[in-house]
């Protein structure tokens, strides 16, 4: 039982590592730009399908550190291009942009690289486990829990005492105050929308290695990474990523004892964070800490 409890919480962790890295990327583009993106999940799969493209041409490592780039820059074409277009309307407008724009990414996917799920080979070295007596931990998912928690401390880092992430949290307070000193707000918009689908990007090409390529694999990931912001704190990239982590362990140990109750666990989690606390467990309007 002991082992049993021990792979579902390392399996919790792990899809928590995902469900915090895809939230933090969505929390920072709602914060700065009030977009709902719904098609977050669509550019997680295009960071996939890009890396299993470009392994045989850069190998693993040169896919894993190219995708994540040529993701933002989709991204930050289809900012440019059609997000743009819906700031300052109603929330409704961009909801509805971002969720059509999904459907058009996973068409696109399954026409360029077919409807079938093609399997994404990993180093050797990275698929063998520590030990045999606990064969669930292998490299790969260490490598992976590392790789977010670098990309996410470089994250705060860059938004602490960098020009440009200092801005960004600025902008998050008061954007108006922000463009009146002179700051392109556009510019500043297409940047912070970038660096979201950037960890996307990044997201669907661990995801790959672990779960497989498929044309709706970014689907079970979205609506957990909304979640993850509401229980965390919509506006606190810190609740984000700890919201997360609380849903991915909690889904984990759940099915242990409640198997069936495993994914309705974080929607519960959701409910009674809203009536204890409506702000989420580090949720401050309108701010990024």
């Amino acid at each position: 039982m002991s082992q049993l409890i021990l792979f579902n919480i390392t399996n919790g962790l792990i899809v928590g590592a995902f469900y915090a890295l895809m939230a933090i990327g969505l929390s920072l583009i709602l914060n700065l730009s009030g977009v709902i993106n719904f098609a977050h999940g669509g550019f997680l799969v295009i960071g996939g399908y890009l890396s299993y493209t470009l392994t045989p041409y850069l190998g693993f490592w040169g896919a894993l550190i190219v995708a994540p780039f040529l993701t933002a820059i989709i991204g930050w074409l289809v900012e440019r291009l059609l997000i743009r277009r819906v700031y300052g309307r109603d929330p409704l407008y961009s909801l509805l942009l971002t969720f059509g724009l999904a459907f058009i990414i996973e068409d696109g996917t399954r026409q360029i690289w077919g409807a079938q799920g093609l399997p994404v080979s990993v180093p050797a070295a990275l698929s063998k486990p520590l030990r045999y007596e606990f064969f669930f931990i292998t490299g790969y998912r260490l490598f992976m829990v590392a790789m977010v928690a670098v990309l996410i401390v470089l994250l705060f880092v860059l938004l602490r005492y960098t020009r440009s992430g200092i801005r960004v949290r600025a902008g998050t307070l008061d954007l108006e105050t922000v463009s009146a000193l002179g700051i392109n707000v556009r510019a500043l918009r297409s940047l912070n929308f970038s660096v979201g689908i950037f960890l996307a990007g990044f997201a669907g090409v661990l995801a790959a290695g672990q779960l497989g390529l498929d044309p709706n694999m970014g689907d079970g990931l979205l609506m957990p990474s909304f979640i993850a912001i509401i229980v965390g704190g919509v506006g606190s990239l810190t609740g984000t990523l700890l919201g997360g982590l609380l849903i991915g362990v909690a889904a984990g140990v759940t099915a242990v004892f409640f198997p069936s109750a495993s994914d309705a666990i974080m929607y519960v989690m959701m409910a009674i964070v809203l009536l204890v606390r409506p702000r989420g467990l580090l949720g401050e309007e309108g701010m990024l800490s």
